[in-house]
Parts: structure tokens; sequence; C-alpha cells
């Protein structure tokens, strides 16, 4: 017997949230796969720590994905054994995102050490690496208008003379700029790399936390709903 009255507006509601639900899980899996590329295509950090976050999003992206498929059908088909899975995987997730969350907060301070390891291995294997790596790093430090990790003195031994830094180094770049430059505030940048992608990672981390707060929202609100209609499949199936 099909659900009647309120219970057809749940069984709507839950259709609908399961469809924006179902897109978030998309979302997910697009900015896992983005951060994740952006970390190794570019060959700037190489400590595999970094890539937890971004696999653990595609991770609960793709879980999202298909439990959100699921639901739908659960809530289109009445079928109460559908809909108590779809509260029961859906409130494991709630579980696994809360301790992620936990773990985020008790090791936020390893952003710093992970950016300053790979931006110390960056430039020590920049002379003898291929010209993709020796692009990635020269954009990276022309592009935020920095020098090094934590200043331009970090590339004292780029060149035998000690005095030398990469021409992507220099405020305007020209061929050689950075021969005998690394002590000239005036034509290479002091300001390392370190604080500006710290904080960089920080303000975007911002977005990311209200983003989960809004999937969070949601998630409950997905539960809520199923609870509600397989109380209310229940009740038809006992009128039987």
């Amino acid at each position: 017997m099909a659900v009647e009255g309120g219970m057809k507006c749940v069984k709507y509601l839950l259709f609908f949230f399961n469809l924006i639900f179902w897109l978030c899980g998309l979302a997910l899996i697009a900015v896992g796969v983005v951060v994740q590329v952006s970390f190794h295509k570019s060959f700037l950090i190489r400590d595999a720590s970094a890539s937890a976050a971004p696999i653990f999003i595609i991770g609960v992206g793709v879980l999202i994905f298909f439990i959100a498929f699921f639901g739908c059908c659960g809530a289109w088909k009445e079928s109460y054994c559908m809909v108590t899975t779809f509260a029961i995987l859906l409130s494991l997730i709630i579980i696994a995102e809360v301790a992620a969350a936990i773990v985020g907060y008790v090791y936020r301070n390893k952003l710093s050490d992970v950016v300053q390891n790979s931006l110390g291995e960056m430039i020590s294997n920049y002379k003898n690496s291929s010209a993709e790596f020796k692009d990635a790093v020269d954009k990276l430090q022309q592009g935020w208008k920095c020098c090094g990790s934590n200043n331009a003195s970090d590339w004292k031994d780029f060149d035998a003379d000690k005095k030398s830094v990469p021409d992507s180094c220099c405020v305007n770049v020209t061929k050689g700029c950075g021969k005998g430059a690394i002590e000239n505030p005036s034509k290479v940048y002091d300001k390392g790399c370190h604080d500006a992608l710290v904080a960089f990672m920080k303000q975007n981390i911002q977005w990311v936390i209200v983003a989960a707060l809004v999937i969070a929202v949601l998630q409950i609100m997905g539960i809520v709903f199923s609870c509600l209609l397989m109380r209310g499949i229940r009740s038809g199936y006992e009128v039987m």
C-alpha cells in the first residue's frame, strides 16, 4: 500500500533531498580530484599525508553518490528495506565524518610542516629535476611573488657562488636576473613561499568547513525524513 497524506510529502522531500545529496557527492568527487591533481601534477607536494585529505574527500563523495542514488530509489518505490538501509548507511557516514573532523583538528598544525618539508624538497631537487618540475617551481614563485621557503637565502646552494637564485625569484624576470642577487631585495623577492601557501590553505579550509556544515545539515535532514517515511510505510503495511 502506498503511503498517503503527509507521508507523500515526506516521500517527495526525501527524494528531493537525495537528488541534492547526489549532486553534493558529485561535487565532493570533483573537488577531491582537483586537489589531488593540483598536489601531484605540480610535483610540489610529495608528502603522503598531503594525499589523505583529497583521497578522503573522493571516498566520501563516492559513498554519498551511491547512497543518495539508493535513497532516491527507496523513496520513489516506497521500499521499507531500502529506506532503512539508506538511513543506516547515512548514519555511518556522519560518524565517519565526525571522526575525520576530530583527526583533522588534532593534526591541524601538521599543515605547516607538510608545506615546509615539501618546499625544502622542492629547493633541493630543483637543479637535477625535469624541465616540467622546474617550470612548476618557477610558476609557484612567480605567481605568489615569493622566493624559497622562508626567504631567498634558502637558495644559497643553487649555484657555486652561493649568491644566485632562480630567475623566477626576480621581481622583474629576465634571463640571468637571479645571478648574484640572493641578497638584493630590490631585484628578488625576499618573502618566502611557506607563509603565503599556509595562509592560502587555511583560508580555503574555512570554505571547506562551511561546505561540510551544509552537507551535515542535509545528512541529518535525510535521516529525519527517512525515519518518518519508514514509519509511514510500516503503518501502511500494518493496515494491510
